[in-house]
């Protein structure tokens, strides 16, 4: 019976997550009706409101899909380059010491930096923007990928040689099959972070998206529009992060608990 259970890993069900989202909304509320100035902190039945407006005039619609564009473009480039960088790193010592400063560099440049040095240099465009965010994220991608390669174990390595496996068949069933976790892991932390710096991005030079919103909004002080452009689009990515990341990193980790 034991071991039955222990075969069976318990999930967590939806119930935790949703009275921790009740918990917030009752204290925004609650703090909402304390300030003196309404439109200080609106309730949360004014920002749904402004959401459901800005939906049905389809105004949501076009620049959350702008949005969603340039993060799902920045995304692929980021864990495109990135994992190429880090599987690179990881299986060459000679590669990862002459690449490992520039990488150290560029996790502690601003990202405020390079968006607007990219802008300088490319100008006020897509190629811009999309480049700017991924750039930011990539060596992130590079550093968790190159610690995943480097706990490869050794022994899978040397069956591939016994049995003369090419590079390529090397890379997709035994090298790619161990780096799953580290890959789903990367592209969940990555998406968080990429959505909030196009927020950025938009901010300081897209004529459309939330960011591009956000910044009129926040010319004329509407707090409730701030709001409800935000938090539409956190609600958006929560969707992806629930029903498709942490699905794929469930089913990367299932080799986890086999092994277990």
């Amino acid at each position: 019976m034991t071991q039955t259970q222990n075969s069976r890993p318990s999930r967590p069900g939806l119930v935790p997550g949703v009275l921790s989202v009740l918990a917030m909304l009752v204290l925004w509320t609650l703090a909402s009706q304390l300030t003196d100035r309404p439109q200080t902190l609106p309730a949360p039945w004014e920002v749904a409101a402004r959401i459901l407006r800005l939906a049905s005039g389809g105004e949501l619609w076009l620049n959350g899909g702008m949005t969603l564009f340039r993060v799902a473009a920045s995304f692929a480039l980021a864990m495109a380059a990135g994992m190429a960088l880090g599987l690179w790193m990881g299986r060459s010592r000679a590669a990862d010491h002459w690449l490992n400063p520039g990488l150290i560099i560029l996790l502690n440049v601003p990202a405020l930096v390079v968006i607007v040095l990219c802008y300088i240099w490319i100008g006020l465009n897509e190629t811009a923007a999309i480049l700017a965010v991924a750039l930011n994220k990539i060596p992130v991608v590079t550093v968790m990928i190159r610690e995943g390669t480097r706990a490869l174990r050794p022994d899978l390595d040397d069956m591939a040689r016994v049995f003369r496996m090419s590079p390529l068949t090397r890379l997709r069933h035994i090298v790619l099959p161990q780096l799953a976790p580290h890959i789903a892991g990367a592209a969940r932390a990555g998406i968080s972070l990429i959505w909030k710096i196009v927020l950025v991005v938009e901010f300081l030079g897209r004529s459309n998206g939330v960011g591009f919103k956000i910044h009129l909004l926040f010319s004329s002080f509407d707090v409730e529009g701030v709001l409800a452009w935000a938090l539409a689009f956190v609600a958006v990515m929560l969707a992806i992060d629930l029903f498709l990341l942490r699905p794929a990193e469930r089913r990367a980790n299932r080799w986890r608990q086999d092994a277990a």
